[in-house]
C-alpha cells in the first residue's frame, strides 16, 4: 500500500531541487553583483575618507547635525569625493594655471629615477585607454594560439609604433598587436600578430570579455554572419 507514495516523494524532491536551481540562477548572479559593488564602494571609501578631517567626516557630520547618540553607517561618501575631486581636477588642468601646475609636477616626477618610470608607464596606458582619438580593444579577434590550429580570442589593441613597429617591418607582413585574455581573466599576454592572419569578430568587446571570464560558459547571442570578413583579416576557420 505504501508503494504509489515513492514515486510521488520522488517527485516532491526533483520539484523542489528544479526550483532551488532556478532560484539560485537568479538570486547568485544580483547577489554577487551586489557584494562586487557594495565591495568596490567600501574600498573607494577606505581610500578617499582618510584624507578627509576628522572634522569634516561623514559620521562626525551626521553626529553633530543628528545629535551625539545618533550612529549612522554612511558609504558611498569615499566615491562621492572621488567623483568630485577628479572634475574638479579635469577642469583645473583644462586651464593655462593647470596645465603650468601638472608640467611643473611632471618635471619634478621626471627627476627621479623609479618614480619616473612607473609615472610614465601608467600615463601611457591611461591615455591609451581614454584618448578618444585613438582606437584600442575596440575589435575581437581571432588568433591562432598557442600553436597552429588553435584558435583564441583576443582584442585588436594600437598599431605598433617607434622601433617596435620598424622592427616588425623589417621581419615581414602588416603587423598587429592583439592582447589575448586569459581565463578568469586575471592575465594576459600582448602577441603581435600578421594582420593578414587574424579573423575579425562581429561579437562585442563586452560580450568576448565575459566568454573568456566564464571559461566558454557564456556565449554572446547568435548573429547573422557577414558576407564578407572585414579587413584586416580572413574567413573565420570551419
Amino acid at each position: 500500500m505504501n508503494e504509489p507514495s515513492q514515486p510521488t516523494r520522488r517527485g516532491f524532491l526533483a520539484s523542489l531541487r528544479a526550483s532551488f536551481l532556478t532560484g539560485l540562477v537568479v538570486v547568485l548572479p544580483v547577489g554577487l553583483t551586489i557584494y562586487v559593488v557594495w565591495a568596490a564602494i567600501g574600498w573607494i571609501d577606505g581610500w578617499i575618507l582618510p584624507l578627509i578631517p576628522a572634522a569634516y567626516q561623514p559620521d562626525v557630520l551626521i553626529r553633530d547635525w543628528f545629535g551625539p547618540d545618533y550612529e549612522f553607517p554612511v558609504r558611498g561618501m569615499g566615491v562621492l569625493v572621488f567623483l568630485i575631486g577628479t572634475i574638479l581636477v579635469g577642469w583645473l588642468a583644462k586651464g593655462l594655471l593647470g596645465r603650468s601646475i601638472i608640467r611643473k609636477g611632471e618635471d619634478l616626477v621626471n627627476r627621479m629615477p623609479i618614480v619616473r618610470s612607473i609615472y610614465g608607464a601608467l600615463k601611457q596606458v591611461a591615455e591609451t585607454f581614454f584618448n578618444k582619438k585613438e582606437q584600442s580593444f575596440d575589435k575581437v579577434v581571432l588568433v591562432e594560439f598557442p600553436r597552429p590550429s588553435s584558435w583564441a580570442l583576443g582584442f585588436l589593441s594600437t598599431r605598433p609604433k617607434g622601433e617596435l613597429a620598424a622592427r616588425l617591418a623589417a621581419l615581414g607582413p602588416d603587423m598587429s598587436a592583439v592582447f589575448v585574455g586569459l581565463t578568469p581573466f586575471t592575465s594576459g599576454m600582448l602577441l603581435f600578430v600578421p594582420t593578414k592572419d587574424l579573423v575579425v569578430m562581429d561579437m562585442g568587446v563586452d560580450d568576448a570579455a565575459k566568454l573568456i571570464v566564464s571559461g566558454g560558459l557564456v556565449y554572446p547571442m547568435p548573429r547573422e554572419a557577414p558576407a564578407k570578413p572585414e579587413s584586416p583579416g580572413r574567413s573565420a576557420p570551419r
